[in-house]
């Protein structure tokens, strides 16, 4: 096996992994809807055993973030689609929502592995994880992946950036995990200080967008960055490959490409939303909605892997979009507005400052004054776990356009 291969299954004949994921999906189905009384429910009348090939999981109902929400919170916490015991979870997480999430037992549950591999960590490689490893699952998705791979893990979370370039020079870690424009703010404050920060040679980012100019910034200072596409619900669904044309689904699992807002397949390089069906038998999800949009690349990889590929991340279907790595729902935005009873409306923007992400609430208003943008800047940050900006504009001047999340990036 080549250094560049994870394992065999990576450039097995595309056929033959089609027949092994479906010949595995009507045992998957099975122990769904026998273990959880909600799978029973939600997918009832349908003939499993012969859901066999794409045609026939295309027959049955996606499941939205958003019914997952409604469901965890009539019948907590998982909606009734835990397929077994809570006692049978690793850990149990809560990301914004609130959305609970069970961790499966094993090395490897986020299938994360395979994407830092693809990324050039290798056994033996120090690893600073700089995702959140406080209520929800971020951190752990790939320091669980890493320490499978062999590597050991510093498991740095976020802030305390300081400390953080201080164990960068102390451990010298030659890999970084984190959002992609948090290894920028890291190297910047090593060279404010005069710190060695230069062990750092690769890295493998996501929960955000790596522009083209801040790849080029790293690639000028020797760092190979990679990008994986996770959610906290399903793990690592998808990851570059050093070909860096678009990205690989991650074996085990089965992604398809939707009409928004239904769940019928289009066709491959029309954009649409992205659906997933994993294999994890605890927290089995069957046509589950992300809410992502993305399209399927055609032909194979240059770099001999044979998944199929994604064009990666290309908005949201909905209007939860995430800003610094943390999902930021129209219904927090709500909630900000029910806790002001100056606030009649909001709209929250997100832009760029340079390569960093940034939000400004404004909000409807007559009262201009007595402190109502730093108390409702105090909410927006209590609400989201994010800093933003608050601007107060009178009632009537914000746009009449249905939007409560303006994502204002460009992605090209």
């Amino acid at each position: 096996m080549s250094d560049n291969q994870f394992d065999a299954r990576e450039r097995q004949d595309p056929a033959q992994r089609e027949r092994d994921l479906f010949a595995r999906l009507p045992e998957l189905l099975a122990h769904a809807t026998a273990k959880s009384g909600a799978w029973a429910e939600h997918l009832a009348g349908h003939d499993l055993a012969a859901v066999t090939d794409r045609d026939s999981l295309a027959a049955l109902p996606v499941l939205r973030k958003s019914d997952l929400l409604h469901r965890q919170k009539a019948n907590p916490p998982f909606g009734g689609f835990l397929a077994g015991e809570l006692s049978g979870a690793a850990r149990v997480f809560m990301s914004p929502g609130p959305i609970w999430e069970p961790q499966a037992p094993g090395l490897d549950p986020w299938n994360g592995a395979r994407s830092l591999h693809a990324a050039g960590f290798r056994k033996g490689d120090v690893v600073l994880n700089a995702f959140s490893y406080h209520l929800t699952p971020g951190g752990f998705i790939l320091d669980q992946g890493a320490i499978a791979l062999g590597c050991t893990v510093f498991p740095a979370g976020v802030g305390n950036t300081d400390m953080q370039v201080e164990a960068i020079e102390v451990l010298r870690p030659t890999g970084f995990v984190g959002t992609p424009d948090y290894l920028k703010v890291l190297l910047d404050r090593g060279r404010e200080q005069d710190r060695d920060v230069s062990s750092i040679k690769k890295a493998l980012v996501s929960g955000g967008a790596l522009f083209p100019s801040l790849r080029q910034e790293y690639a000028d200072q020797g760092i190979s960055v990679g990008q994986c596409y996770a959610t906290a619900d399903l793990g690592v669904i998808a990851y570059e490959s050093e070909a860096r044309e678009g990205m690989l689904v991650n074996e085990d699992y089965i992604v398809e490409i939707v009409r928004p807002g239904t769940g019928e397949p289009v066709a491959d390089g029309e954009v649409g939303e992205l659906v997933v069906t994993n294999f994890n038998s605890l927290y089995p999800l069957i046509r589950f909605a992300t809410g992502d949009l993305s399209k399927i690349l055609p032909g194979q990889s240059p770099c001999g892997r044979t998944n199929m590929r994604l064009a990666g991340w290309m908005g949201r279907a909905d209007q939860r979009t995430k800003i610094k790595g943390m999902f930021v729902d129209p219904a927090q935005i709500a909630q900000i507005v029910s806790a002001h009873p100056e606030v009649s409306k909001a709209r929250l923007a997100v832009g760029r400052d340079g390569e960093s992400d940034t939000m400004t609430l404004s909000v409807e208003t007559e009262v201009m004054e007595n402190g109502l943008s730093e108390r409702v800047a105090v909410t927006l940050r209590d609400v989201t776990r994010l800093k933003g900006a608050v601007e107060l504009v009178s009632p009537g001047n914000l746009p009449n356009d249905g939007k409560v999340i303006a994502d204002e990036r460009e992605y090209g």
